[in-house]
Order: C-alpha cells, then structure tokens, then sequence
C-alpha cells in the first residue's frame, strides 16, 4: 500500500474552542474512510486540511509528490456564468457532443442526474443541491488517486445514494467522506475516523463495527455516559435483530457485544404503543379519499388516491426528487389544496409537521425561551422531560440553551425546528427530511425519542437507514399516478426503479422486485460472480475438524487474556487512587504485565483471524 497524505501532530483552533489537538493520521491506496463527529467537532476541518485548503495552526501535512486528488466540499463554488459542460467536461478535454462516448462520463452523469439538468445549462440557473451534484460529477469523471468529499448524499435520493456507494466500491479510488448517512457509512467505509473533543479516533470497519466499538468504550466509561451507553446498547439491538450485520470483527468479540445487549428490549412494542395510540386517535386519523393533487403547473402527481392513515402506523416515503413526497406531505398537513376529492380530519388529531423550511423566529430571544413558548414539559411515550432536558438530548448543551437564536447555525436551527414540534405533543407527526443537518449522535437521540412516542407517523426521507429503523411500512411514489405500498421496503423500491430503468423508463413492475431487506442486504451483481467463481474448500474433513479445534483453543485463550486485561486495569486503577498515594514501583510491575498480556492477546487474535481464513478457503 502506497501512502497519499500523512499529518503529522497536527492542531487547529478557532477563537476558544480547539478542533484538532496533535492529531497524526494517515491515508493509503485502498482506503475508504468515513469521518463522523458531532456537528462543530472539526469534521470539515480536518477534510480541508488533509485537502491543503487550509493550513493548520500547527504540525506537519505531506501529500505524495504524484497525488491526483478531488475535492468536493459544501463551500465549494462555481463560477455562475459556466456551463455544466463547461465545469465537467471540459478540464477532461470532451466536447460535450462525445460525452456519451466516454464509459466513464456517461455513467457518473447518468447516476448523478447530472445529464437531465442539460449540459448547456448555466450553473449560476441551478439550485443549490442541483450546484453539488454537478460539483461530485467534476470529480468523480476523472481518473483520481483519491477523493475527499463533504456530506456527497445531501442532495441525492435514496437511488442516487445507492448508486454512489457502487461506483466508489467498483473503481480503484482512495475516499475520505465525511457523511452521516449510516447506510452509505456501513455500506463504502473499510475504516472510520470518529472526530470528538480535539483527537480522532480510528475503527476498522464500517458504521456497524464502529457501534460495536463505541459500545464497548461506553461500558467502560464513568457514570456520566450512562445515557450515551444506553443509546449504543439500544443501537446494537435494532442492529442485530435487522438483516445479518456486516462486520470485520472477530466472532468472540461479536458474541461478547451480544451478551451486552441480551436484556435489551425491542426498540418499541408496536402493540401496546399501537393500541395507546388508538385511545388518543380515536379509528379516524387523516383521510384522502378519491385525491387528485396536483403541482402548481398543472402535472398530476397522483391521481384516485383514496388514502387512510390509521393510528398509530408508522409510514416511510420514498421517491426521486421532484416525484412529490414533500407536496404530498403539506396535502396530509392540509396546507397545500387538491385538484380533486377531499381530505379528512380526525376530530383529536394534533399535527406536529417538520418541515423543510426553517422557522421565522426572532434572533433577539434566547433558544430555551423558544422551546418553553411551545411549553414547559413534554409526555413521551411514558417519559415526562421538560423543555431544557429534551433540548439537551437532540444536543443542544445547557450553556448552549442560553444563545440567541441569531447567533444559531442552520443546522442548530433545525434541531430548534424539531425540538420544537416535539414540545407541541403531536399525536400524527409529519417529518420532512429530519435527518438533514442532523449528525449521528443526534439522529440516534431522535429514533430513541420516537421509539416510545404513540402517534401516527409519516416520514419523508433519502435516508435509508432512518426509514427502515423507525417505520414499520414503506410507501413510493414512481411518477405513475400511484402512491404503492412496498412489503419489501427501500430494496424492492431500488430493485423496481432497476427493472423500470431496463425497460426503458416504463410502468414500473414489482412482481419480481424482491423482498424485503435490511441495510445492505443486497448482493451486488459483481458480488454474486465472485461468489460463483470463488472455487469449492478443498479442505478435507480431518483438515477441518482440526481447524475447528484450534478456533476454539484461540477464542478460550483471547478470553482469557481480556479477563486478565480488565483485571489488570482495575488493578492499576486501585493502586493509581490509593488515599496515601500511588506506588509508582507496583504500577510500573502492573503496566508492565499489561502491556505482555496485550500483546499475546494481540497475537492470538491474529492467528484467530489467519484460521478463520483458512477455513473459509
């Protein structure tokens, strides 16, 4: 493996607060790393400087002399007077007549809905999200080292994600992507850097090994991450009761994690918060009977909808951008009229709607005044919490409660957006794209919060592991006049828009378009040869037999060696905190035990890995 950038005792500041700390990492050929963090611990940071947009304030940054890298970042600008053409194809030398000619051109504008945009187009005409999409394909056509990119599945939907994640997996690229999509996470990332209070720290693996990981530094922690513990441990749960989890570590380590999480209970019990609900609902929750809606221009986008939301249901969205998921949300709202039929209205019902735009709220007034105006205290599920204590959970900080709103980022503003429609005690909630602006540790506080709440719930969102964590059936809009049910979930919704793609972009047909599927659950065409070329074990049943043996002889040995770590470090600890002071000549015999036992700890779990190979041919 080749190294591409190294940094080295690398420190960034801004005013007070200190977003890398003699940070040293490194980037080689084949790394597919995801970088994660809480909104404002230095995740963007850390992209520029490894990018040289930025210099540090101190350390040391090195690129390989040769080093052919992209960068697409949410700054970046383009010059609005260009074309698409201008800023895709031409630094490739393609005229835009023989774009369709290059394998490599033709697929990245096809699978960015860069194409449709029109090449001729001025870039200074596109919105906001159509500028990033032409941005990622400037990037993506040329022939790269590596590619940094910043939040790259903001503006695509749930098949432009998908369809992402293959190209970056088929192509020979290094990828440092910083995203808090999780799917996508798990789905692309051999590696992730977790950016938190100065320091990165680094797991192999994906989203799913960085749970488990997180997880078990948790159980270690002192009791003031109780809370974070428990989300890690609910998180787990949801993991391993979904689709077959992907994950690099060894088996024991997997089993220790689900001893951790064997008394956890189901994310929610359906029944009893079904069953609750109806008693708050009543049978009628919102109605759309014989529906025709319709967009301002006059296109249909559904047509003889009749629609009944019961209580309690819990309701996924999807579709491509434009197909009219948000229009079809303000139309359940009521804010938005049908061209036909009519909607009704429970007597009961009490709507809480987040919606895309932000809240006009005055800059002038602190954040907790703007949560208490909604009210005091809230009932979720069968938790009451005051203002300030649900605002600290979708991560607004006591001290960080007293700011003027004007003084908020875009980001902040949305969690204010949601914290208050939560305090409002909806019981049918109308969410549009809540995961945007929101980072992981967040949206695991929202599906927490959402777990225990008996409501109605229809969600809209590109975020495929959002939908299949907090909604129990999936809707699609295919811009066929129709609002279809999916038993399958986001897999059938992909694996019909593929089949309505081979045919040439026509009705679209579920017969065949698969069941259902947790993330990830698919197998990639290109997966499935392999499989069919991988040849037979040729291990005879002896070989095997003994193999198996020796997994068993290392998985009692590595245990043994955490007992003894743990007992060690408790050890430590003890003599570390003694009343009459610490016996430096005791520790110094302890640390230095510690540190053997680690490595034959380490070296059998190498030899564990080198057998479980083995086995598998």
């Amino acid at each position: 493996m080749e190294n591409l950038i190294n940094l080295e005792n690398v420190s960034q500041s801004y005013g007070l607060k200190t977003l890398l700390d003699g940070v040293s990492l490194g980037v080689q050929t084949g790394d597919r790393i995801g970088v994660v963090g809480l909104n404002g611990g230095g995740k963007t940071t850390l992209l520029e400087i490894l990018a040289g947009i930025i210099e540090p304030d101190s350390g040391r940054v090195s690129h390989n002399r040769d080093l052919d890298m992209a960068v697409v970042t949410q700054r970046a600008e383009l010059d609005p007077e260009a074309t698409v053409a201008d800023v895709v194809l031409a630094p490739l030398g393609v005229a835009t007549f023989e774009w369709a000619s290059n394998a490599r051109v033709r697929e990245v504008l096809g699978g960015l809905g860069v194409a449709e945009l029109g090449l001729e187009t001025p870039v200074g005409s596109l919105s906001g999200g159509e500028r990033r999409r032409v941005s990622l394909a400037a990037a993506l056509v040329r022939d790269l080292d590596l590619v940094l990119l910043d939040e790259p599945t903001n503006h695509l939907d749930v098949e432009g994600v998908q369809w992402l994640a293959d190209h970056l997996l088929a192509r020979r690229v290094a990828v440092v992507v910083v995203t808090h999509d999780r799917w996508f996470l798990d789905t692309v990332a051999n590696h992730t850097w977790e950016v938190h209070d100065g320091t990165v720290d680094v797991y192999e693996g994906g989203y799913n090994d960085w749970t488990f990981a997180r997880a078990e530094r948790a159980r270690q922690a002192d009791a003031a991450e109780q809370r974070r513990r428990n989300l890690a441990r609910k998180e787990l749960a949801w993991l391993r009761r979904g689709a077959p989890a992907r994950t690099s570590k060894p088996r024991y380590r997997i089993e220790a994690a689900e001893a951790l999480i064997a008394d956890v209970p189901a994310p929610r019990d359906t029944v009893e918060l079904t069953a609750f609900s109806k008693r708050r609902l009543g049978k009628r929750v919102i109605d759309l009977e014989d529906a025709r809606v319709e967009t301002p221009d006059g296109r249909t986008l559904v047509e003889d909808l009749t629609w009944r939301l019961g209580p309690g249901e819990r309701i996924g969205l999807v579709g491509v951008n434009g197909s009219g998921k948000t229009t079809l949300l303000r139309v359940l709202a009521g804010a938005y009229p049908l061209a036909a039929g009519k909607r009704v209205e429970g007597q009961t019902v009490r709507l809480g709607w987040l919606r895309q735009e932000l809240d006009d709220l005055d800059g002038d007034r602190r954040l907790i005044d703007a949560v208490e105006d909604v009210a005091t205290y809230v009932q979720l599920g069968k938790k009451e919490l005051s203002a300030s204590q649900l605002a600290e959970r979708l991560g607004f900080s006591a001290k960080r409660q007293r700011t003027f709103i004007r003084d908020l980022s875009g980001g902040e503003r949305r969690r204010l957006q949601l914290t208050r429609v939560l305090m409002a005690e909806p019981n049918v909630l109308l969410l549009d794209e809540p995961t945007n602006d929101l980072d992981i540790d967040t949206l695991q506080e929202l599906e927490d919060l959402l777990d225990g709440w008996a409501g109605t719930l229809v969600v809209v969102s590109h975020d495929r592991y959002l939908i299949e964590r907090i909604a129990d059936s999936t809707w699609a809009l295919f811009g066929d006049g129709e609002l279809t049910n999916l038993p399958g979930g986001i897999e059938q919704y992909l694996a019909a828009r593929r089949a309505a793609g081979a045919g040439g972009g026509g009705p679209v047909d579920l017969s065949g378009a698969g069941g259902a599927g947790g993330a990830g659950g698919a197998t990639r065409p290109q997966e499935q040869e392999q499989e069919q070329e991988k040849p037979a074990p040729k291990l005879s049943g002896k070989e095997y037999h003994e193999l198996s043996k020796k997994l068993g002889r290392l998985e009692r040995e590595m245990t043994k060696h955490s007992t003894r770590i743990e007992e060690l470090e408790a050890e430590m600890a003890r003599v570390a905190q003694d009343p009459e002071g610490p016996d430096t000549a005791r520790l110094t015999e302890l640390d230095g035990e510690l540190r053997a036992v680690r490595e034959k700890h380490s070296e059998a779990e190498t030899e564990w890995l080198a057998t479980a190979e083995e086995m598998e041919g």
